[in-house]
């Protein structure tokens, strides 16, 4: 009786599953039969792919966010021999699917799948035949509430997990909002950033790799076990420009730059993945910031070159380009290289979005013809691309376009990296740092010069932070931290000792976005480094130099042992004048103080000194002096250069990516702070000049060290105004709101939960 029972049960639940559909039987034209062919005498006998409608979004990273909701489609198997296309999925009908990749052993597919406009995307898992559908990652517990309370414009602001890639050990990489990050740039605040994650091949142990700020996409595995992806930053540089190639240990470790941090265009390098049987060498789709949906051109590039330059760049696709934001750049004719080019925000020539390297020279792809737009529904088939340009036609989906082709094949599995931390360390949440000689890439700065580092951390802008009033944003800020400088938030976790030889040995937070200054004996900024470093608990990492490429060594490295590895590692300690180490950075807290102290009685009032006032009075975002001293971009006003060369984010927003040498920012190239340092001489001889001027002039002004030491810290650090992301800003709160312009601490503003707010002030 058991037995007939569950029988009886199989039939009944075999009878309410949908029928799966017939498989569609694709007819070749000559041409695809040749391709076909060829693919087949290469081993190759099945192609995955993706079927849905093209995404219309209006950014590279918002594709999940604000692309219209067009359902349909799945993740397909196309037979080479057969013909048969085969849906993998058909039970997940009415939502949108994602990216996905092929297990090694080419047994089983991780895909991404969007049940509803109102629902995040999540992962899912099938075996290549159809069997063992199952859903891998699924809503955290407050799903429903951080719905509720995030949900703005449209998008219902909660979990999307996406991109996944199959890892070593069995374990899945993705991206993930579950950071619960906005983009910096946004002030409406609705974008989100998503960063990278990975569990374990249960579904269980989910982990948190990384700590951007802002988008991370497209992972993948390397033949040598780490994670290949895309990680976009701005650290005092401009805002849409550096989303370029990184690697990391499948455990967080060990983040590395691969390419593009000093490339400005193409402005996204995305959906890279290493070329096979060619250990330096990798393809990725070049495609503009906005507005587009990450198609663009197909660019290979080899790291043995210079890194720092376009050189390792060529174009598989030369008569696409990026050359500007926004929109493309074809040639008016693509068989002929000097025929002119042609900008086209509407995307209406050759574009591609994914390739796989089937070698050096050859790519499947995904790619629409010249005549449709960018956003065309339909437009975008698989093909196969070698090098110079010409494409090959494999598949062309009826009504609806076709996406991201990779052989069904079996692929060696990488080793697994095996996890290396100091257990003692990841119970404190730190990591340890090691930099082996700090003046390696510093041209003209002699040992000796450097005598600290100081520690800092670029902070991500949490949900917990968004305002539900309007009023405080400033140039894409929504909640402003600066005036045309930085968009991200820094704070301050001390310094460290830089040994004779140049080496440093310290400990420094983890699962932060650490940043190094290498400062001189008056805590004066030579170098700043432009980018930052995920830690993660336990790590012990090591660098050579500063802002040395990752491929450069020096000769010198490990022929002595370096002097701060004979001694422990150091805590960062505070600066001289201040009380702790870890501290925020506010200019009105810090820099206005010595202004009131030794400036204002002559720099204020309708007529000021100079024509200058370094008054105090709250202006509607900031105040007096800091809106005199840091220059204004957006209007075309007078630049008085009294601060020296500071770094706009936004302004240009494709620009200050180039590297810059010691001394080019901060307190060595600013007018103000050699007007009160007459030991620093600027490069610039008419800055100089100006600065010696004013020097005697204002002789008689004598600050103390500690007070000078806040004036070329804020320099220094790229005058920054607001020391926390949380306080409301402008005027009109100021009677009304008991945050307006409060100071927090430094747990205060790195916390994810917004504070509390302070009692109401008295009437």
């Amino acid at each position: 009786m058991k037995i007939r029972f569950l029988l009886l049960s199989l039939l009944c639940l075999t009878a309410s599953l949908p029928a799966a559909p017939a498989p569609e039987i694709y007819a070749p034209s000559v041409a695809e039969r040749a391709e076909w062919d060829k693919l087949l005498a290469r081993g190759i006998e099945k192609i995955v792919f993706v079927k849905r409608f093209t995404y219309d979004s209006n950014h590279y990273y918002t594709e999940y966010l604000n692309s219209r909701w067009k359902p349909g489609g799945n993740i397909c198997v196309l037979s080479l021999k057969t013909g048969k296309v085969f849906e993998l999925a058909p039970s997940l009908n009415g939502g949108v699917f994602g990216a996905f990749d092929i297990s090694f052993d080419a047994k089983r597919i991780v895909f991404a799948y969007k049940a509803s406009k109102d629902i995040g995307y999540r992962l899912y898992e099938v075996n290549v035949d159809g069997t063992n559908l199952r859903q891998v990652t699924f809503s955290p517990a407050d799903e429903e509430e951080i719905v509720k309370k995030y949900r703005i414009a449209g998008y219902h602001h909660g979990t999307e997990d996406l991109d996944p890639c199959y890892l070593a050990d069995g374990g899945i990489a993705f991206i993930s909002t579950r950071c619960r990050f906005g983009i910096l740039c946004d002030a409406p605040d609705i974008f989100t950033s998503t960063v990278l994650y990975r569990i374990d091949a249960n579904g269980k142990n989910m982990r948190r790799l990384t700590n951007s700020s802002v988008s991370e996409n497209t992972p993948v595995a390397l033949p040598d076990g780490r994670i290949l992806y895309t990680r976009w930053e701005y650290v005092d540089k401009g805002a849409v420009a550096v989303k370029c190639l990184w690697a990391i240990n499948p455990d967080g470790t060990n983040s590395v730059e691969i390419y593009g941090n000093d490339v400005a265009f193409p402005t996204t390098m995305i959906f890279g993945r290493p070329i096979p049987d060619s250990p330096n060498e990798y393809v990725f789709t070049g495609t503009p910031h906005c507005p587009q949906n990450c198609v663009g051109t197909v660019v290979r590039i080899d790291t043995t070159k210079d890194v720092r330059t376009r050189e390792p760049m060529t174009y598989m696709t030369p008569y696409t380009d990026v050359r500007e934001e926004g929109g493309f750049h074809f040639l008016r004719n693509p068989a002929k290289p000097n025929s002119g080019w042609i900008r086209d925000r509407h995307g209406r020539g050759l574009l591609f979005r994914e390739s796989y390297p089937l070698s050096r020279t050859e790519f499947l792809v995904s790619h629409k013809p010249a005549g449709p737009g960018w956003t065309d529904a339909k437009a975008y088939q698989l093909y196969l691309l070698r090098e110079g340009g010409a494409v090959a036609p494999i598949y062309s989906a009826k009504n609806i376009s076709s996406f991201r082709p990779m052989p069904l094949v079996s692929r060696k599995r990488p080793p697994i990296l095996p996890e290396r931390r100091n257990e003692e360390l990841a119970a404190k949440n730190l990591a340890e740092c090691i930099v082996t000689d700090v003046y390696v890439g510093m041209v003209g700065v002699k040992y000796g010069d450097i005598k600290y580092l100081r520690v800092l951390e670029q902070v991500p802008r949490p949900w917990a932070a968004r305002r539900y009033y309007d009023g405080d944003e400033y140039d894409q800020q929504h909640a402003v931290v600066s005036k045309d400088t930085h968009l991200g938030l820094k704070i301050q976790h001390g310094v460290v000792t830089v040994e004779a030889d140049g080496s440093a040995r310290f400990f420094v937070p983890a699962g932060r976005n650490i940043l190094l200054q290498a400062l001189d004996a008056k805590h004066r900024a030579i170098q700043t480094e432009r980018t930052y470093v995920n830690y993660m608990p336990g790590e012990v990492r090591s660098c050579v130099g500063c802002h040395e490429a990752t491929s450069q060594a020096p000769a010198s490295v490990g022929t002595k042992t370096p002097l701060a590895m004979k001694r422990p590692a150091e805590t960062p300690y505070a600066q001289p004048g201040e009380k702790s180490a870890a501290r925020t950075l506010s200019y009105a807290r810090d820099v206005q103080p010595v202004w009131d102290a030794h400036c204002v009685s002559c720099h204020k009032g309708e007529k000021p000194a100079g024509r200058l006032s370094l008054s105090g009075k709250l202006t509607n975002l900031f105040n007096e002096s800091y809106e005199n001293l840091v220059p204004e971009r957006r209007r075309g006003r007078y630049d008085r250069k009294v601060l020296g060369p500071v770094i706009g984010e936004n302004h240009p927003k494709p620009g200050n990516i180039h590297y810059l040498p010691a001394k080019s920012l901060g307190s060595y190239a600013s007018v103000l702070v050699a007007m009160l340092s007459p030991d620093i001489k600027l490069a610039d001889p008419a800055a100089q000049a100006r600065a010696a001027r004013l020097a005697k002039v204002h002789a008689k002004i004598k600050l103390k060290p500690e007070e000078l030491l806040k004036v070329t810290n804020w320099v220094d650090t790229n005058a920054q105004y607001y020391g926390s992301y949380y306080g409301s800003r402008a005027l009109r709160w100021k009677s009304i709101r008991p945050d307006f312009r409060v100071e927090y601490d430094v747990a205060t503003t790195i916390s994810t939960t917004a504070p509390a707010l302070p009692p109401s002030k008295p009437n």
